[in-house]
């Protein structure tokens, strides 16, 4: 497979200028091609754009064969560039007038073969939005699954998947002065970084990832991004940085012949190795106060006569190195679900003899390693600011479905790392002074036996954030409800203990760790005045 554009002199300001202004006359973003997409479902009764996230291409093909001509430049440009077919040369000149075909050819987007332009890249519309407001770019990356009809290259490099949309949207939205992407494939987590960041270093071992992240930024005109060549810690030297952002080739892969090595997601160790170096390495490349955001696998595996817990695994290595830490495991999956859900991302249809050997060379790596499980979630890293040691030592499993978070989760996560720091700096005397308020997207549901007085159980559940169901009991329930930021904690405790008829300290030791978990999961917040 052939790099577009190989030498970074031929990305050239002036042609990816022309193309930019093309792909904007052409109304080549997500509202417009899904509005033709809406247009075909109300002809048809089939979404063409629910068809394509389900990997069928059929029915978006037939909707752009009937658009009408003031439409034909945006049907060009998906046909080609988001489906991956190949277009008439002469529509496509027409959908890409500024750029021309000979510059289209030379920026690696098409092959010309005749009267036909066939794509070489994936390059679509990506919207999004984050505490800057809403924006859109375009994502220019491989073709996928969809457009080659098998299995994927091993250099694949790949665009905007559910892995990255995940990422950025955990990304905490504080500014920074420099903010380190390792692993930056495509480029889009480095340029999500460019919104809040002065200066962004974005490293990659494959020179085909880093040529499209190049491709991506001049194409979205953001300037400030480092691109440079080399593994993990590598590129960075002795610099630091104050955020790192990293989708990191975590995915575990046998180490047998015949087994594709994929550079944008097999980080070349064996197990969960890849995600460990990332881990422990980020305290020497954090400035004090420094925070790291990242995506991994962890394993549960058999050492000796006991199962290694892969979350405490994880935690371990950040505790080991001086880190503060809020780890959330957001999936667990058995050897064979591992295998079958990574086998099936590269390309390798089941059923096939190609897709059984695979799958036997996974649970052979798996059986030989003692891997019973493979975890998956979401890991915040922060170099301690002060000699006063951590405070921030948080992993816990939440499996459950998300709650309502549009734009992603960055904004509750910031909340919480707040309120955490808050209370954590706290002894009880001291808690006992705080006023908290229930967030507004908690509600209580109770249950009761037919004719019962009093319930069974009380839950309160989180609407929003990581959508938490906590089993609250009478007392912390009756808290949570009084607690509305006028009275401190500790008068509102002493009440519902004289209303409950309990002894006031006891109610408090049983209360006030749990009043603290409220607060760093965001279901109770503090009144600062």
């Amino acid at each position: 497979m052939s790099t577009p554009a190989e030498s970074e002199d031929l990305l050239d300001v002036e042609s990816i200028n022309a193309l930019a202004a093309d792909l904007g006359a052409a109304g080549y973003a997500v509202a417009g091609i899904e509005a033709m997409w809406e247009r075909a479902a109300a002809a048809t009764s089939t979404h063409p754009g629910a068809a394509l996230r389900r990997g069928h291409r059929v029915p978006a093909l037939h909707a752009l064969a009937n658009v009408q001509p003031d439409e034909l430049p945006l049907a060009t440009l998906v046909r080609c560039f988001v489906l991956g077919v190949p277009v008439a040369s002469a529509d496509l000149a027409a959908a890409l007038p500024g750029l021309g075909l000979e510059r289209a050819e030379a920026l690696g987007l098409v092959r010309l073969d005749g009267d036909r332009a066939v794509p070489r890249i994936d390059l679509r519309p990506y919207a999004f939005t984050d505490a800057a407001g809403p924006g859109e770019w375009w994502i220019a990356s491989d073709p996928g699954e969809l457009a080659t009809g098998g299995a994927l290259p091993e250099e694949y490099v790949l665009g905007v998947g559910g892995a990255s949309m995940t990422l950025s949207g955990l990304l905490l939205q504080r500014p920074s002065a420099t903010s380190f992407d390792l692993g930056t494939g495509c480029g889009i987590q480095a340029m999500h970084a460019s919104r809040f960041s002065e200066r962004v270093i974005a490293s990659d071992i494959s020179e085909r990832a880093l040529h499209f992240a190049r491709l991506n930024a001049r194409l979205n005109r953001l300037d400030g991004i480092d691109f440079r060549l080399g593994s993990l810690y590598e590129p960075l030297g002795d610099e630091r940085v104050d955020r790192l952002v990293s989708n990191p080739p975590f995915v575990i892969t046998p180490r047998r012949e015949g087994v594709p090595a994929y550079e944008y997601r097999d980080g070349g160790l064996v197990g969960d190795a890849i995600v460990e170096a990332v881990v422990r390495g980020a305290v020497d490349h954090l400035t004090p106060g420094g925070i790291a955001q990242l995506l991994g696998n962890w394993e549960y595996r058999r050492e000796g006569d006991e199962l290694a817990d892969g979350l405490e695994r994880i935690a371990g290595w950040a505790a080991d190195a001086g880190l503060e830490y809020w780890i959330v495991e957001r999936e667990r999956q058995d050897p064979s679900e591992y295998a079958e859900t990574w086998i099936r991302d590269g390309g390798t249809r089941p059923g096939t003899p190609e897709f059984e050997s695979l799958h036997a060379a996974w649970l052979e790596d798996f059986a030989d390693r003692g891997v019973e499980s493979v975890g998956f979630g979401y890991v915040l890293l922060r170099r301690p600011a002060g000699a006063g040691g951590s405070t921030l030592a948080r992993a816990e499993r939440l499996h459950g479905p998300l709650g309502d978070a549009a734009g992603g989760l960055a904004v509750h996560l910031e909340a919480c790392l707040a309120a955490s720091d808050l209370v954590a700096a706290l002894d009880d005397d001291a808690f006992r002074s705080v006023r908290l308020a229930v967030a507004g997207d908690v509600t209580e549901e109770r249950h009761h036996w037919p004719g019962a007085e009093q319930p069974t159980v009380i839950l309160l559940r989180q609407g929003g954030g990581f959508g938490r169901v906590v089993d609250a009991g009478t007392g912390l329930a009756a808290l949570v409800g009084a607690s509305d930021g006028e009275l401190p904690l500790g008068v509102l405790v002493d009440a519902i203990a004289d209303l409950l008829e309990v002894d006031r300290a006891e109610l408090w030791d049983e209360l006030a760790p749990a009043t603290r978990e409220l607060v760093a999961g965001g279901m109770l917040r503090p009144v600062v005045d």
